[in-house]
């Protein structure tokens, strides 16, 4: 059996609510990385104040060249955990152990100075990573060309849109070559086209015997790509086993979840959100024939969504998109408010409310996750983006709403016209 490449043994991280870490330089995340072992703290009493584990009693070891998936809800410390292990932050009690040069792909865009041009941003982050001058040189074309933004390498950063910048940022990231890597959410990085990249990038990486740490909500990534899983709940792990076997019990705990959750939900204080924060969601309800907010919905029954906004800034014109998510991380339906209403000017101090109509949903039975956006249609950069909104329920049902689903395969099930020609 090969040597562990990373150990980690009753690992816990505790936060005070209300208070902020202190300010990590660069120097203090390089001296950190030189220790081979993570300092042991201890707990204490919080001094009184309120505090949340992030993390409590944390152990599982992975072995040189195993790549594992950490899977779970938003809260449950799959992104501390990796922070942890990167050497970003200090666990609160417990250690941890990471043997061989470690590769970061937590905060993508790390080292990215507008001013620069895509070119000189290429070095500079490359090297704040932990890549040699020679080794820029060496992948810089294959860098380039992975990105897909050859054509503006000498303009400056700040001229490219938000997409352009993650794509590069990914794609230096991704052509690091240490020997435990550790990956937080990056499929969600860019278009489709650009996910697909990033997924065989990915499955590359494992094949090259790398060690790899892998946090994704995509479930069908997850099984793609790792063998083994660990599910964190609330801090703790849940279960560890096969990829498979940890998929299976989260989606089955998500699924129980959304059919017993409400249709309502709260998103003033999310923190799993990105944007420049000048308009942002609220609430998000989903509401079926009853009238009423509800998670759980019958085959082609008829589906509203609410969105509601409230501006920060005047925004002279802003949109709203959503996509719904299959359990495995596909999209399926993916819809802005400009296809059928007028863009509107935001000005403080009130709330909007946007609704989006389904006459008919043709989705198969099944767990579905919600995502939304708001754009800034002058900048074209995100106001509010939220990966995950929340989970909802598709069942068979009575057929009281004029058709039932079948086996044929899919995830719709449209009702198109035929005719004989």
């Amino acid at each position: 059996m090969s040597a562990a490449a990373i150990s980690v043994a009753g690992l816990g991280k505790r936060f005070r609510l209300g208070e902020r870490e202190r300010y990590v330089a660069l120097r203090d995340v390089l001296a950190r990385a030189a220790k081979a072992a993570f300092r042991r703290r201890s707990g204490g009493n919080g001094n009184g104040r309120a505090h949340i584990w992030a993390l409590r009693e944390v152990s599982f070891d992975v072995r040189e060249g195993e790549t594992i998936g950490i899977i779970g809800r938003n809260g449950a410390g799959k992104s501390t955990l990796l922070k942890i292990l990167a050497g970003i932050t200090l666990p609160t009690e417990g250690w941890a152990e990471v043997r061989g040069r470690v590769g970061s792909l937590l905060e993508v865009g790390t080292g990215f100075h507008p001013e620069l041009t895509g070119r000189e941003n290429i070095y500079f982050s490359g090297s704040i990573l932990g890549m040699k001058r020679r080794e820029i040189d060496r992948k810089f074309d294959e860098i380039a060309a992975f990105s897909g933004v050859e054509t503006f390498l000498d303009t400056p950063l700040k001229h490219y849109s938000s997409g352009m910048q993650l794509r590069l940022a990914f794609s230096v990231a991704a052509h690091l070559e240490p020997e435990v890597l550790l990956v937080d959410e990056v499929l969600a990085v860019g278009d489709l086209e650009f996910q697909r990249k990033c997924l065989g990038k990915m499955e590359e990486v494992t094949r090259g015997g790398r060690t790899v740490l892998f946090v994704s909500h995509n479930m069908g990534a997850v099984r793609r790509i790792c063998t083994r899983g660990v599910w964190l709940e609330s801090g703790a792990v849940r279960l560890a086993g096969s990829a498979g076997e940890c998929v299976d019990a989260y989606t089955a705990s998500v699924e129980a979840a959304a059919e017993a959750g409400t249709g309502v939900f709260e998103l003033t204080a999310r923190s799993d959100r990105i944007g420049d924060g000048r308009v942002k969601m609220t609430q998000a309800r989903m509401i079926g024939s009853s009238g009423a907010p509800q998670s759980s919905f019958e085959f082609c029954e008829p589906i509203r969504i609410e969105f509601d906004l409230e501006p920060w800034e005047y925004v002279r014109a802003c949109f709203l998109g959503f996509t719904i998510v299959a359990a495995d991380g596909t999209h399926l339906v993916s819809s802005s408010h400009t296809d059928s209403a007028e863009v509107l000017e935001l000005t403080p101090g009130g709330r909007r409310t946007l609704v989006c109509q389904f006459d008919e949903n043709t989705l198969k039975p099944g767990i579905y996750s919600l995502q939304a956006a708001v754009l800034d249609v002058a900048t074209w950069e995100f106001s509010d983006w939220i990966h995950s909104i929340g989970q909802f329920a598709i069942e068979t049902g009575s057929g009281r709403f004029g058709r039932q689903p079948d086996a044929r395969p899919g995830y719709l099930q449209p009702l198109l016209h035929w005719h004989w020609d």
